[in-house]
């Protein structure tokens, strides 16, 4: 799924929520952060060779818009790189253990963590294994389940349809929590 709508649905249950429990500006803004940022993270090396290196401005938008197959070329240590932060990001191992460690930090589950587990969540079934099929199992596998691309024109209607529903149903049954 694209980054605006990860973003968007991790707005909507943060929304949700909010109706049961009231939630801070800081934690929905931590757990919107959260939604973007495996998506964000993949791109990280491929900037740094933009800004530090021969690479350009180009290759990142061509990176980050290129269809599987379409990348433009990037030096090998950058792409294992940018391939590893992928797999890293979109790992539920990975996830449960910074979990658990927040958990035992904090002695109670860190609630922006949803914003993480929503976008792997999301991503399993909104992938194909024509489309960066995500590596949840990752380090243990780098397969992916075959899921529904979601760059799928009519898979992404229905995506931002849902999304537009969704959001009006938040607001027309808006409820404010008690206490706030």
């Amino acid at each position: 799924m694209d980054i605006v709508a990860h973003t968007l649905w991790a707005a909507a249950g943060a929304a949700a929520v909010h109706r049961r429990r009231p939630l801070s500006r800081g934690t929905v803004a931590v757990a919107l952060v959260l939604a973007a940022l495996p998506d964000v993270m993949h791109l990280l090396p491929i900037a740094a060779w933009w800004a530090l290196g021969d690479g350009s401005f180009a290759a990142v938008r061509g990176y980050a818009l290129a269809s599987p197959g379409q990348e433009p070329w990037l030096p090998p240590i950058v792409e294992l790189w940018s391939h590893h932060l992928h797999c890293v990001m979109h790992s539920a191992p990975v996830a449960a253990i910074v979990t658990a460690l927040a958990w035992g930090v904090r002695r109670a589950f860190w609630l922006p963590l949803l914003g993480w587990w929503s976008h792997i969540a999301i991503d399993v079934f909104t992938h194909s294994a024509d489309y960066y099929a995500v590596p949840v199992l990752y380090p243990f596998t780098e397969r992916g389940f075959d899921g529904i691309a979601w760059t799928t024109p009519w898979f992404m209607v229905l995506n931002y349809v849902a999304l537009v529903l969704v959001g009006t149903w938040l607001l027309v049954r808006r409820r404010r929590p008690s206490g706030s």
